[in-house]
């Protein structure tokens, strides 16, 4: 097996080694995830998914094909149970400000575009997840983000081509995983559960 693919496949078992034991806590209602945060993620990875491989992402693009429909599920537990679905007023205008974002996406017909778009809204998407971490650090799971940081790392070294369109959404989901496991843990440190 060739190495790009060896590290697409490593990636993809990052995947399910970190969103497993992340939905078994959602369902035993130990994590409550942020419906919005969840829906606009497996959103724009979805998208971003297609617009690396149409600008030959290859086998580095396949973790963030899984991981889209992986988080769509996260979303629909989320929804379902009902784990977190207190909206605040900032968080309706990150939603519509990711909403907004999307058909400007389909208006540029560039992958590149569609990336930077897609990116801005994912981030936009972590905001409500940020705000619950930092008020409820225990009911989110450092590890988690760590292992989500860790894969896509490595799947940013399986990609088979490498621009601005490939590389932008995996860097900065990496880094922002990185910051809310920091977050996460300096507040559980600080706060009382």
């Amino acid at each position: 097996m060739p190495i790009k693919e060896t590290l697409s496949a490593v990636a993809i078992t990052l995947t399910f080694i970190a969103f497993i034991p992340y939905i078994r806590s959602i369902l035993r209602g130990e994590v409550k995830p942020h419906v919005f945060s969840w829906v606009i993620w497996g959103a724009t990875t979805l998208i971003v998914f297609f617009a690396q491989i149409n600008d030959n992402g290859g086998a580095g693009a396949w973790p963030t094909g899984i991981s889209s429909l992986i988080t769509l599920y996260v979303a629909y537990l989320a929804f379902k149970l009902r784990a977190d679905i207190s909206i605040a007023k900032a968080d309706w205008w990150f939603f519509y400000g990711a909403l907004s974002s999307l058909p400007l996406w389909y208006f540029t017909a560039d992958p590149l575009w569609a990336v930077v778009i897609l990116t801005l809204v994912d981030l936009a998407g972590l905001a409500p997840t940020l705000r619950k971490a930092y008020e409820y650090p225990h009911q989110e799971q450092p590890l988690f983000f760590a292992l989500i940081a860790l894969r896509n790392s490595i799947a940013i070294s399986a990609l088979e081509h490498y621009s601005t369109t490939t590389l932008l959404f995996p860097a900065a989901i990496a880094i922002n995983c990185l910051i809310l496991v920091v977050l996460i843990n300096y507040r559980r440190r600080v706060s009382s559960p």
